[in-house]
């Protein structure tokens, strides 16, 4: 079989996850095909001074095999000599813990964000951890341009305001009731270099089962993204993250909420309704194939959950 042309939009663990078992479906289907992903940095931070691209990174790891299998992100054999060391001196945020191993990188990428985009920092990092991917693959990240997710939350004393989206998932673990997640820098925003002509020139384009709120939401919300998708000659298909009812990891429910949608695949494809045109879901929600079809996106369903690496690349082929 030929080549193909495959662009991903990602997030974080899911994602990279899925994005394994892509890279698999093609080494062994596809031969001579190439892999872009556009990740996505609204999760990103300032921490201790040094800038923090989490999903940016749990992709690098997780497809460089540098990643800490077990909790999906962050290094693995890490240590935290220097996160202890800023305990005891006082140092806060605590709540979001940095490896040394880790570490390293926001280093490197902030020395590097002094005279480079986000996109050059990016490809340099890759370099290291792309490079024995069996498959050509490259990381875009969705935007040079700074943009946050803040969530506007309300405590029990006090007026609703609003906090970085990593401190009310990290710290609070989604658990702080939330009026209104916020995209901060979205307007000016403009996409990185490349990430339309990925778009334009794909021969599929994937939705890994992400947080279609705080993940996929993002990189849909930076201006012409969307269009950009809904005219590409390219099929746009997604992999449901909601299994009965339910995320299959995370708190995407919590998000769902926050924004008034249904905790369903069905409900989750509607989001993506102007720009999908295939959609798989779980067997057991096999009956939401039909109101997803009523969107006049084809629909079909198989077990989606990522089990192993055999399990993963099953249902990343299927996706292709």
């Amino acid at each position: 079989m030929t080549g193909l042309q495959v662009t991903a939009l990602a997030g974080g663990v899911g994602a990279a996850r899925f994005l394994c078992g892509v890279v698999a479906a093609l080494a062994e289907d596809h031969p001579g095909s190439e892999l872009t992903i556009i990740g996505n940095t609204a999760d990103d931070l300032r921490l201790y001074g040094l800038h923090v691209s989490p999903d940016l990174d749990t992709v690098l790891y997780t497809l460089g095999g540098g990643v800490h299998d077990d909790q999906g992100w962050g290094r693995a054999d890490e240590t935290f000599a220097v996160q202890s060391e800023l305990a005891v001196y006082g140092v806060e945020p605590q709540w979001f813990t940095l490896g040394d191993r880790d570490m390293a990188t926001h280093i490197v990428r902030t020395q590097m964000l002094g005279g480079y985009s986000l996109s050059q920092v990016t490809e340099a990092l890759s370099r290291r951890w792309l490079a024995s991917v069996p498959v050509p693959t490259r990381l875009l990240p969705m935007s040079d341009d700074r943009v946050e997710t803040h969530v506007v939350v309300r405590e029990p004393l006090g007026p609703p305001h609003a906090i970085h989206f990593q401190e009310w998932w990290v710290r609070h673990q989604a658990q702080l009731p939330a009026e209104k997640i916020v995209l901060v820098g979205i307007e000016q925003a403009r996409p990185a270099p490349g990430v339309l002509d990925a778009i334009a020139s794909a021969d599929v384009v994937l939705l890994p089962p992400s947080n279609p709120v705080v993940s996929i939401g993002p990189i849909l919300s930076v201006p012409g993204m969307r269009r950009a998708l809904a005219t590409t000659s390219a099929p746009v298909v997604g992999v449901s993250p909601i299994i009965g009812g339910a995320p299959v990891r995370g708190m995407a429910d919590a998000c769902l909420a926050t924004i008034g949608v249904d905790v369903t695949a069905a409900a989750v494809a509607g989001l993506y309704a102007d720009v999908l045109d295939g959609w798989l879901v779980d067997d057991v929600d096999a009956d939401a194939t039909d109101d997803v079809a009523a969107l006049g996106i084809a629909a079909r369903s198989m077990p989606l959950l990522m089990r192993d690496e055999t399990s993963t690349r099953a249902i990343a082929g299927a996706a292709i």
